[in-house]
């Protein structure tokens, strides 16, 4: 499966250690993530992830593609409610893409690892039928 983790500044540390904790059930897959968090979550996980760009400069741009293309499968993104929509509309976007395209996104600590342990167990191997 291909997955998609994106995280605002605020929550970076939280992705590298879900991904830290989750380690064992991510390596099996393929990870993307934009420049900033993919490098993080590599340092601190030793998963190999592929980069976007950074989110601000196009990778949120290039993720949304991916996903309008049906070349991702789950996004786990771990967003500040706290930042106004108004200011991070291009991150914003995402769910709305995710929602028109049926991919599955978590957007908390619970969600994602309710998620990866879905994963673990193939209740997301319907997203192999469903790409074809």
């Amino acid at each position: 499966m291909n997955i998609v983790l994106i995280a605002h500044d605020s929550k970076k540390k939280l992705m590298q250690n879900l991904c830290i904790a989750y380690k064992g059930i991510l390596i099996k897959h393929n990870i993307y993530a934009t420049e900033t968090t993919g490098q993080l979550v590599e340092n601190a996980s030793g998963l190999m992830v592929h980069k976007y760009l950074t989110g601000h400069l196009g990778g949120i741009q290039q993720i949304a593609t991916q996903i309008e293309t049906n070349q991702i499968d789950i996004v786990i993104f771990l967003h500040d409610p706290m930042i106004p929509r108004s200011q991070d509309n291009a991150y914003y976007n995402v769910f709305t893409i995710c929602d028109i395209h049926n991919i599955p996104i978590a957007t908390n600590l619970a969600s994602a690892e309710l998620m990866i342990k879905s994963l673990e167990r193939g209740d997301l191997d319907w997203r192999n039928l469903y790409k074809h």
